[in-house]
C-alpha cells in the first residue's frame, strides 16, 4: 500500500538521499551479468532479490546513521517493453517484475523505516531507447501510451511516486508526466545532459523544463538531473530563474567523461568520492532547495556517504 503518495515528505525541503549507480556497481564491482543492463532481471528468483536488498541496505544505513530521509528507487530503469523483449520477457512477466520491484522496496521500508528516516518508494522509468542517444524520439502521445502500463504496475503495487530517469528529450518526458497524471501518480522528471549542460537533443535545460511544465500544467512535482558530472551542469544552474527552482534532485556521475566516452569505456571510472561530495555541497550552497541527493554511473555507497557527510553537516 502506498504510504506517501498524497504527501511526499521530500517536498517539505528536508534532506533525502537515494542510491548510486546500481547497474555499474553490479556489473563492474560485483561481476554480475545484467543482460541489456537490466537490473530488474535479478528479481526473477530469491537469490537475485537478496542481491537487490543487500545493495539497498548499504545506502539505507547511511541515511539512518545521519537521521535523514531516503528515496527507494526501483531497479526498473530497463523494465519497459522494448528492452524487456530483448531478454525474453513477455508483457505479463514484465508486469510481474515491475510489481516485484515495488514489493521488494516495501519489505525494506517495513524493516528499516523510522520517524527520523522516512522512506519514499519510487517506481523508476527509463527511456524507451538508448539513454545516451536521442536519435529515436517519440511524440508525447506515443510516449504517454507506451509508458502507461509500467506506471499502472507501480501504482497497483503501492509505489508512492514515479521517477523518469535519464530523459534525453522533452516529448518523452511530457508523455510520461501525462500518463502519471492520468494514473493519479506524482511524478519527477530527471533529465540527463551532455558536457555543455544541454540535453542530448541539444535543447537547454531551461527550455526543456519550461516546455514540460507548459504542456502538462506544471505536472512534475519536481525535476532532477542525472548521468552527468556536476561540472557539466553547474554553470547552467547559476541563474536566478524560476525554472532552476523546479530542480530538486541530483544524481551525478562519478566521472567527468562524456556519454560517448563512458559508453566506450571498458573500465569503471569511480572518480573521487570526497571530491564529489564537495561538489554537491557547493551546489547546495548556491541552491539550497536541491534536497534529493544520489548518484549515477560509477557511484556506489562510498560516494553517497561522502555526499551525505558533506551536505548533512
Amino acid at each position: 500500500m502506498a504510504k506517501y503518495r498524497s504527501n511526499l515528505p521530500q517536498l517539505a525541503g528536508n534532506l533525502f538521499l537515494t542510491d548510486g549507480g546500481i547497474e555499474t556497481y553490479l556489473v563492474f564491482q560485483q561481476g554480475i551479468d545484467l543482460p541489456e543492463f537490466a537490473a530488474f532481471d535479478l528479481l526473477k528468483d530469491a537469490s537475485g532479490r537478496a542481491v537487490v536488498k543487500d545493495y539497498f541496505r548499504n545506502y539505507i544505513e547511511i541515511a539512518k546513521g545521519a537521521g535523514i530521509g531516503f528515496v527507494l528507487e526501483s531497479v526498473t530503469w530497463r523494465a519497459n517493453p522494448d528492452w524487456a523483449t530483448k531478454i525474453g520477457y513477455s508483457a505479463a512477466r514484465l508486469d510481474d517484475m515491475n510489481r516485484r520491484s515495488i514489493e521488494v522496496l516495501s519489505e525494506l521500508r517495513d524493516e528499516y523505516e523510522d520517524d527520523a528516516t522516512p522512506m519514499v518508494i519510487s517506481g523508476c522509468i527509463g527511456p524507451r531507447h538508448d539513454g545516451y542517444n536521442p536519435e529515436e524520439v517519440m511524440s508525447a502521445t506515443v510516449a504517454e501510451n507506451y509508458h502507461a502500463a509500467q506506471i499502472a504496475s507501480f501504482k497497483e503495487a503501492g509505489a508512492d511516486m514515479v521517477t523518469a530517469i535519464t530523459m534525453t528529450n522533452t516529448p518523452e518526458a511530457i508523455g510520461i508526466t501525462k500518463a502519471a497524471q492520468k494514473a493519479s501518480m506524482p511524478s519527477a522528471i530527471s533529465f540527463t545532459v551532455e558536457t555543455d549542460g544541454t540535453l542530448p537533443t541539444r535543447q537547454n535545460l531551461a527550455d526543456a523544463i519550461t516546455q514540460v511544465d507548459a504542456k502538462t500544467d506544471i505536472g512534475p512535482v519536481y525535476y532532477m538531473i542525472n548521468c552527468a558530472h556536476p561540472s557539466h551542469f553547474e554553470d547552467a544552474l547559476a541563474k536566478d530563474e524560476t525554472w532552476v527552482q523546479r530542480i530538486r534532485g541530483i544524481r551525478a556521475n562519478a566521472s567527468t567523461m562524456s556519454h560517448e566516452e563512458l559508453d566506450n569505456s571498458e573500465v569503471l571510472d569511480e572518480g573521487n568520492p570526497v571530491e564529489l561530495g564537495g561538489q554537491y555541497r557547493a551546489l547546495r550552497g548556491k541552491l539550497a532547495h536541491i534536497n534529493v541527493l544520489g548518484g549515477c554511473c560509477g557511484t556506489d555507497h562510498r560516494h553517497i556517504e561522502a555526499i551525505c557527510h558533506a551536505c548533512a553537516a
